[in-house]
């Protein structure tokens, strides 16, 4: 039986409104026009007595999340926090992912056209979503069965039930495309044990569900072949009480550890050059360790972080350090302001030149703009993380209710 439990919430049961009438549909929204049945389909709703799911559907992209696909979960779980017949909700993938990121192609295009205000209005509403999850009021489970990248993560990991299972795979790629980790990715992975997140962020390195439930990213894990029957088990639940929701996702639970091979048994190694204060560093000391042992680790580690932008690196080393001592509210509005910078193109175009070579034309030969870590001044980076009303053309920042509500992760 599952017994691994990274947060536990304790809670009195919650009192809800009971304004909402409970007649209404399981999705608790207004009657959809025809034009709105593609989008139904994409973010599907399955209800049960007391609970509800949104099923990411779009397998033709492996569940990336559109701008559409973002208002209309915005929309569900905003309806289904306010319906008293609900006591909570679930979140899963159809077919074999869970979400493999954003939609980045229509945001390349967009910032092509010229229409960067499409972009923000993206990561705009992607990070509100993001605090909603991080600060729903009802239990809300994410079923991360299959592959879960980049912003795949930031619409599960801050919720609070996280269920891993022997089919998922994490990763944050994103500076392999002149990107950075963004919707919350700063907030979960600083909070990893040592300097884990640093590694993870920077290398793009995959991790399994053992590896999840072992450094605290999922609160339960249970084998693929198992969740019909947990499925079966918590939509037959009657009670909003969180403890009784744990309780039945641990009765289809394993007691697992990671495997000899684990990146996780190389915490040390990870922490020594990971620790350190700059990318510099951080490469160098890699480089004489290979010198000097032929260590094969940071070979590999080498070459994935020589792949990345080298303006992204910095970047992204900077956004994780910055995370470690920030709430999730501070580190969305941080990553929303070099979101913004990246799109607008004020400093580097390597967010639009890394899509290009990796999903349009696909010769994996990006043109870094600067093209080596010596040529990224200090004062590039620092544009990235200005307030959004230094920068040209930006005169908001990202408004999130915090006063209304408080994170759990």
């Amino acid at each position: 039986m599952q017994t691994v439990k990274a947060l536990k919430r304790v809670t009195e049961p919650l009192q809800w409104v009971r304004s909402v009438s409970n007649r209404r549909s399981f999705s608790a929204l207004p009657n959809y026009s025809a034009s709105d049945a593609d989008i139904e389909d994409q973010v599907m709703v399955e209800g049960k007595a007391k609970s509800r799911a949104a099923i990411l559907n779009s397998p033709s992209s492996l569940n990336a999340l559109s701008a559409p696909m973002v208002s209309r979960l915005t929309r569900l779980y905003d309806s289904w926090e306010e319906n008293p017949a609900i006591s909570f909700v679930l979140m899963k993938g159809s077919g074999k992912t869970f979400c493999s990121g954003a939609d980045v192609l229509p945001l390349y295009h967009s910032v092509n056209e010229g229409n960067t205000e499409e972009c923000n209005r993206f990561f705009e509403n992607l990070y509100k979503f993001v605090y909603l999850q991080g600060t729903y009021l009802k239990p809300n489970i994410a079923i991360m069965d299959g592959v879960t990248m980049g912003c795949g993560g930031g619409i599960s990991i801050p919720g609070m039930f996280r269920v891993a299972t022997d089919k998922t795979v994490l990763a944050h790629p994103e500076v392999q495309i002149g990107f950075h980790p963004d919707a919350g990715a700063s907030y979960y992975l600083s909070r990893l044990p040592g300097y884990l997140g640093e590694y993870l962020a920077l290398t793009g390195q995959k991790l399994n569900g053992v590896e999840m439930i072992a450094c605290g990213l999922a609160t339960h894990y249970c084998l693929n072949a198992r969740l019909p029957m947990m499925e079966e088990r918590i939509g037959k639940l009657l009670s909003d009480d969180p403890t009784v929701i744990e309780d039945s996702l641990a009765q289809y639970g394993d007691l697992v550890y990671p495997d000899n091979s684990s990146v996780l048994h190389k915490i040390e190694m990870i922490d020594k050059y990971f620790g350190l204060d700059t990318v510099e560093e951080i490469i160098e000391a890699m480089e004489n360790e290979t010198a000097n042992s032929c260590n094969e680790w940071c070979k590999k580690t080498l070459k994935q972080i020589k792949e990345a932008s080298p303006l992204s690196l910095k970047i992204t080393l900077q956004s994780i350090r910055e995370g470690r001592f920030q709430t999730l509210d501070q580190c969305l509005t941080r990553e929303y302001r070099i979101s913004l910078c990246g799109v607008a193109k004020t400093v580097s175009g390597d967010f639009c030149e890394g899509v290009r070579a990796r999903l349009v034309d696909k010769d994996f030969a990006p043109k870094w703009d600067p093209p080596r870590l010596e040529d990224v001044s200090k004062d590039m980076v620092d544009c990235y993380f200005a307030p959004a009303t230094e920068l040209d053309g930006l005169d908001s920042e990202l408004k999130l209710p915090t006063a209304q509500r408080e994170p759990f992760f």
